[in-house]
């Protein structure tokens, strides 16, 4: 089932979201559900707190970023694009345990924040625990897109968004937009939820 993603402006993205344990209720649906929406709107990655679920759940399917058409110029090299081909990983209760590289730029993008896309600098290696939907507990370390990628998607159960990683100029440049975003002023391809503050 496809499930509306939160947008910029509902408190449940700026929430620090809490472990779950093995037996919370409906996981395997909701990890189901996570994937369909993602595939729905197009994206590599999808944070609980996206669907409005202050837990510590992401899934990321970074496949799309190795298909080109042929008449495109490939952004990535063949190698990098191997390890995207098929990358698709369930995190939850994830920690991320050491970042480190000198920082590298990368133009990204945020289904919570339709339409809007900067330059974040992250490191290119993280090492990250967590566990899978079976609860099988994994440490490992991924560097380039895929980091980046786990990097965003960590940040969304941390309660950041990749627009507190940008220039306070840039910043300042967008808020218009991020503030038409939080009133349900934007169009998006794919079914969105906008935050409505009780009176």
């Amino acid at each position: 089932m496809v499930l509306p993603i939160v947008v910029y402006g509902d408190p449940v993205l700026r929430k620090k979201c809490v472990d779950i344990e093995k037996s919370h209720e409906n996981l395997s649906t909701l990890i189901q559900n996570m994937y369909e929406t993602m595939y729905g709107a197009n994206g590599v990655g999808l944070a609980a707190p996206q669907v409005g679920k202050a837990i510590r759940l992401f899934v990321i399917d970074a496949s799309p970023f190795a298909e080109v058409d042929e008449d495109e110029e490939p952004e990535f090299t063949a190698e990098e694009m191997k390890q995207m081909d098929g990358f698709k990983k369930t995190f939850i209760n994830a920690i991320i345990t050491n970042e480190e590289g000198e920082e590298w730029k990368f133009n990204e993008g945020c289904l919570s924040i339709p339409k809007i896309r900067e330059d974040v600098l992250r490191k290119p290696d993280v090492t990250i625990e967590y566990y899978d939907e079976n609860f099988k507990k994994h440490k490992e370390t991924y560097n380039g897109v895929i980091a980046r990628v786990i990097q965003h998607e960590y940040d969304h159960i941390e309660g950041i968004l990749f627009t507190d990683k940008i220039s306070p100029f840039k910043r300042k440049m967008i808020s218009g937009k991020l503030t038409d975003i939080s009133k349900g002023k934007f169009r998006a391809d794919y079914k969105t939820k906008v935050f409505i503050p009780k009176k």
